[in-house]
């Protein structure tokens, strides 16, 4: 009795579809989906903030571009 079974995940599932609607649930799953992309694309940019902060200090300071290797290089050879 503690635990849940399939029957009942799927008894709730129908339920929540019934009450809400698939399009209301599919606009939550993207919110949320895009909430999680944004959350990770910012924890990437400060980790590159702080590398650069780190490397600044260290004395090794390092230009971001924001550009691909590739670009720069091609830049670089036209130089």
């Amino acid at each position: 009795m503690g635990s849940f079974s399939i029957w009942h995940w799927l008894i709730v599932l129908v339920i929540v579809m019934l009450i809400f609607g698939t399009k209301k649930l599919r606009n939550i799953g993207q919110d949320l989906g895009g909430a999680v992309k944004g959350f990770k694309d910012g924890m990437k940019d400060a980790n590159a903030d702080a590398n650069a902060n780190a490397n600044a200090e260290a004395g090794n300071p390092q230009k971001v571009s924001g550009q691909t290797i590739d670009v720069e290089v091609k830049e670089k050879t036209k130089s």
